[in-house]
C-alpha cells in the first residue's frame, strides 16, 4: 500500500483548482459536495464552471496558471492539459509544502483522489493510485450495484442514536453486539425501506431493553480448501462479523485474514498425530462464548458437515438451547480435484461418486462401512486424510481383485499456491505418499484420477521412508 488512505475535511477550507474543462468541472463537482472553498485558475471555461462563478459558489482568477497561485492554499488539484503546466505546478506546490494531485499523472501527485460511490455520509473510496483508474471505475460501479440506495438514511439513524446507545450501554463490547442487532435486524429494514419514523420506533424499543442480557449466535462456517477467493459470500460475511474465530489447523491462514481486524482468533485445530484440544474442550469454548453474548464463529477447512464434526458441535451447542447457523464450503473433493483438474465424474469414465474418510471414531457405524466394495470401473472415491493409509489402503484394494493398474492421485494443499499434485497406479500408491509433505492431501481413486496435471514435487518437502 503505497499510498495512506483517509477522508479529508475540506469544510470552508482553500483548495486551488487549475483548469477549466470537463475533467476540471468532474472534480468541482467533488470540491463543492465537501464545501471547500474553491479558488479556480483558468483563462477560459466551460458553461458549468462560468455557472458557478456567477452564483458565486467559486473564485476564478480568469488567467493562466503562475506558481503564486498556491500561496495560501493547503491543496491543490490540477486538471489542465497545456504542455509544461502540470510540472510546473507540482514544483510550485512542493515549494510551498501544499499537496497536490495532478489528473492523470501519479508521478506528480501527493494524493490521488479515488472512484466514489456515494450513501449519504457513507463514503466508498476505490483507489489504484494511478495504475488503473478505469479497474477503480469498474469496481465502483460493481459496489454501486450491491449497495441499498438508502444506505445513507440508515447511517442517519444510527447517528442520531450514537450517543443514546454510549450513554445507555458505557461498555464497548456491549455497543457493539447491540448496532449488530440493530443492523441486522428490522430497525435497519425500515430504514432501508424508507419508513424512517417506524425505524425510530424500533430503535427505541431496542434501545430501552438493550441491557438485558442476550445470547451469541454459533457459525459453523466452510472455509473451503484453502483459496481465499472460493471463500462463499455468507463465509466472508460471516468473518467480517465475529466477535471471536475458533479455527481449525487446517484453516489457510490467507483466509483469517479476510476476518474482521479485532476479532479474537483461537485455535482450536486437530490433525492425525497432533491433537492439540479434544472436543468436548472445543464445544465448551463455543458454548462459553455463545452465553457471553458474543458472535461465534468456528472456522472449519472445506465443509462443517463432511468430516468436520460440524454435526456434533451443532448438537450440543443446540440442547444447550445455543442458536447455531450453519454456512457450506466447498468440500476437499470438489475445490482440490477441480484445482488438479480432476472431473470427478465424467460420462465416459465416472458415473458415480464416494467420499470416505481415511480416520473415523473408533467403533463407529461409520467406521464399520467397507466402501472398498465401491471401487471399481465408472466410480470414483475421495479419501480424505487418507495419506497415512496408502499401504493399507493398496492391501485392502488390491485384496478385493482391485487393477494395481487403477489410476490414483493425491493432492496435497489444493487449490493453495504450494499445491503438490502427484498421479500413478494403485500399486504405487505407497511410494508416491512418501514423496509428499505434511499438508492436508486428498486421495482420488478411479479412472478420472489419471486426468490429473501433476506437479513437481520439490526435494525439500519430500518426506523420507
Amino acid at each position: 500500500m503505497s499510498f495512506f488512505p483517509a477522508f479529508i475535511d475540506f469544510r470552508s477550507r482553500p483548495v486551488l483548482l487549475v483548469g477549466g474543462g470537463e475533467q476540471a468541472a468532474r472534480k468541482l463537482r467533488l470540491l463543492l459536495k465537501s464545501e471547500a472553498a474553491v479558488t479556480l485558475v483558468a483563462a477560459d471555461a466551460v458553461a458549468e464552471i462560468e455557472g458557478h462563478a456567477q452564483a458565486g459558489t467559486i473564485c476564478w482568477r480568469r488567467e493562466a496558471f503562475r506558481p503564486e497561485h498556491m500561496d495560501n492554499v493547503r491543496f491543490a488539484i490540477v486538471a489542465a492539459e497545456e504542455p509544461g503546466l502540470a510540472e510546473a505546478a507540482a514544483v510550485a506546490a512542493r515549494v510551498r509544502g501544499v499537496l497536490i494531485n495532478v489528473v492523470d499523472r501519479a508521478d506528480l501527485s501527493d494524493f490521488t483522489v479515488p472512484a466514489i460511490v456515494e450513501r449519504g455520509d457513507i463514503t466508498i473510496g476505490i483507489a489504484s493510485h494511478g495504475a488503473a483508474p478505469m479497474l477503480a471505475s469498474r469496481i465502483r460501479l460493481q459496489i454501486e450495484a450491491m449497495l441499498p440506495a438508502r444506505l445513507g438514511d440508515l447511517a442517519k439513524l444510527a447517528g442520531d442514536f450514537r450517543f443514546a446507545v454510549k450513554r445507555v450501554l458505557p461498555d464497548a463490547d456491549s455497543r457493539r453486539r447491540f448496532w449488530r442487532r440493530v443492523f441486522d435486524g428490522p430497525a435497519a429494514q425500515q430504514a432501508l425501506a424508507g419508513d424512517g419514523a417506524a425505524a425510530r420506533e424500533t430503535m427505541l424499543r431496542q434501545l430501552n431493553g438493550a441491557q438485558q442480557a442476550a445470547e451469541g449466535v454459533v457459525h459453523l462456517v466452510g472455509a473451503g480448501p484453502g483459496d481465499p477467493d472460493l471463500l462463499t459470500i455468507a463465509a466472508q460475511q460471516a468473518l467480517l462479523n465475529a466477535d471471536v474465530i475458533f479455527h481449525d489447523d487446517l484453516v489457510a491462514p490467507a483466509l483469517l485474514e479476510r476476518a474482521r481486524r479485532d476479532a479474537d482468533r483461537v485455535p482450536v485445530g486437530k490433525r492425525m498425530g497432533r491433537h492439540s484440544m479434544k472436543q468436548d474442550d472445543i464445544n465448551a469454548l463455543l458454548l462459553q462464548a455463545a452465553r457471553e453474548g458474543k458472535r461465534v464463529v468456528r472456522l472449519k477447512a472445506g465443509d462443517p458437515f463432511v468430516f468436520g464434526r460440524g454435526g456434533e458441535e451443532a448438537d450440543y451447542l443446540q440442547a444447550h438451547g445455543i442458536s447455531v447457523t450453519v454456512v457450506p464450503g466447498i468440500t476437499a473433493a470438489l475445490g482440490c480435484a477441480a484445482a488438479a483438474g480432476i472431473p470427478l465424474t465424467h460420462r465416459d469414465l465416472s458415473s458415480s461418486l464416494t467420499l470416505v474418510t481415511g480416520h473415523n471414531k473408533p467403533g463407529s457405524e461409520a467406521g464399520e462401512l467397507d466402501w472398498t466394495q465401491r471401487v471399481g470401473p465408472g466410480h470414483t472415491v475421495a479419501v480424505y486424510m487418507g495419506l497415512s493409509q496408502a499401504e493399507s489402503i493398496r492391501q485392502r484394494l488390491l485384496g478385493r481383485g482391485v487393477s494395481p493398474a487403477l489410476p490414483v492421485a493425491l493432492i496435497e494443499n489444493g487449490s493453495r499456491p504450494d499445491q503438490v499434485v502427484s498421479v500413478g497406479a494403485l500399486a504405487e500408491l505407497p511410494a508416491m505418499a512418501l514423496r509428499h509433505g505434511d499438508g492436508p492431501t486428498l486421495l482420488i481413486i478411479g479412472e478420472v484420477a489419471a486426468k490429473a496435471r501433476a506437479t513437481e514435487i520439490p526435494q525439500n518437502q519430500r518426506r523420507i521412508a
